[in-house]
């Protein structure tokens, strides 16, 4: 076999080994140096691309980032320029060899055209994802570690990714929520949160001593150093809520950090009872269900 492929290059016409020579040495002398420097071109922009990436995911790392900034955000910009940017660069570095060795591109970028409109089809839902999550990162949504309620799901958030948004609710369950389902986002753990508290008392007591009580008890928390720093500003007492049958109900308000608010509502509610102690004031008394025989007369059925 061999033998016959060389004995069919020899009775080759001369013109043909000319023609050869001639375009092998154009393609050296005038493409050969468009394609090289297509390749260091592409690959002077990848490594500029990569050491750009490479900081904003260090700097991302560092403790001491500005409020405005978040490493989750910079996490994912480095993250989809070092993919996005890459893919791009090798797309147009393709397309421009093809073109200095003098290939039609045109039906390949009407290909890859309809290839990429049949993709979109096939996976609207992944964009649809992308997109959304890229939104909630970029806008600043939520963050790892909040609270929040999405997709019909309550928990803390312990994963995000432009694709999807794991929480852990109180109960240890883990939920997967892909970020297309996304569509109101409710952060229980942004700035400050609120402690709303309804102390119920019984109707007798007076009015104006509960108040007075109640902001006694609100104002040890706030000035007791362990909770201080949890509360960002001075507990209200509006006054009374709602009055049903034998109780009056008031309502105690306090602001407080994220995620304090827990141990300083069972703290406050710690304070009301010894301060209702202290001044003798007596809370709701649990409901009475009095039950009355009614007598038979003698005889009766």
């Amino acid at each position: 076999m061999p033998t016959l492929f060389i004995h069919a290059l020899a009775v080759l016409p001369t013109d043909f080994w000319r023609d050869w020579q001639q375009d092998f040495s154009r393609f050296v002398r005038d493409d050969l140096p468009k394609v090289g420097g297509v390749l260091i071109e592409a690959i002077v922009l990848l490594l500029l691309l990569r050491a750009i990436t490479h900081r904003l995911t260090a700097f991302a790392e560092r403790q001491t980032l500005p409020s405005h900034i978040r490493a989750q955000q910079l996490r994912t910009v480095a993250s989809l320029a070092r993919s996005a940017g890459g893919a791009i660069i090798v797309f147009l570095a393709i397309m421009q060899i093809l073109d200095a060795v003098h290939i039609n591109i045109g039906p390949l970028l009407a290909s890859a055209g309809v290839a990429g409109l049949a993709i979109g089809f096939g996976a609207q839902t992944l964009v649809h994802d992308v997109i959304t999550g890229f939104f909630v990162l970029m806008e600043n949504q939520y963050d790892l570690g909040d609270t929040v309620r999405v997709g019909g799901v309550k928990g803390t958030v312990e994963l995000m990714t432009l694709r999807r948004t794991v929480l852990r609710d109180a109960d240890g369950a883990v939920h997967t929520i892909p970020n297309s389902q996304i569509t109101i986002v409710s952060n229980l753990t942004r700035d400050w949160t609120q402690v709303t508290l309804h102390i119920a008392v019984a109707y007798d007591q007076p009015t104006d001593k509960v108040i007075s009580v109640l902001k006694e008890a609100a104002s040890e928390v706030r000035t007791d150093p362990a909770f201080s720093d949890a509360i960002v500003a001075d507990p209200e007492v509006p006054g009374i809520e709602r009055v049903a049958g034998g109780e009056v109900d008031y309502l105690v308000a306090v602001k407080t950090r994220p995620a304090d608010q827990f141990r300083v509502s069972r703290e406050l509610r710690r304070r009301i009872k010894l301060c209702f102690e202290k001044n003798n004031i007596r809370a709701a008394g649990p409901g009475r269900v009095y039950v009355v025989d009614k007598p038979t007369t003698e005889g009766g059925s």
